[in-house]
């Protein structure tokens, strides 16, 4: 079992979006690093949080499980669609996407800057400068923690 965070902005896809849904592709992922995390590491069964960025609360707001593993996001193939990539091929495919289930939502929300604020959480990848990945990995003891703070 592995643990993630998965970032969305929730006038994109919320918490709520995927509770009313049960289960959604995780497409439009185009950075290198969070693609091969899906790709080669994410794994049916394994949980994430759902993280959400670039809105009035900032935070983890839920827990999904990984429904599907990897397979190629058919968005890069479509012309009309905002993440289309001309340079991806379906038959040698540069993008995947994984699908996610809905668990459940945290009973709040858990604050970027609440999180900032716990030691046992300053080696985590989301609190580290600099960085913008949309899929990280979580340890099994940063996932307990931040689960006891809820």
């Amino acid at each position: 079992m592995q643990y993630w965070l998965m970032k969305s902005e929730p006038s994109e896809f919320s918490i709520d979006d995927l509770k009313r849904v049960k289960v959604e592709p995780w497409d439009g992922v185009r950075n290198y690093q969070a693609r091969n995390m899906m790709r080669d590491d994410m794994k049916k069964g394994d949980l994430a949080f759902l993280y959400h960025s670039n809105c009035d609360e900032i935070g983890i707001v839920g827990v999904m499980t990984i429904a599907r593993e990897a397979y190629p996001d058919h968005t890069a193939f479509d012309p009309d669609d905002n993440h289309y990539d001309p340079k991806s091929d379906p038959d040698n495919p540069r993008w995947f996407m994984v699908d996610v289930r809905y668990k459940r939502k945290l009973k709040r929300v858990i604050t970027l800057n609440e999180l900032k604020q716990h030691r046992a959480l300053a080696d985590m990848t989301l609190l580290r400068k600099g960085n913008r990945l949309s899929v990280m990995s979580v340890t099994r003891k940063q996932w307990d923690y931040i689960l006891e703070l809820e």
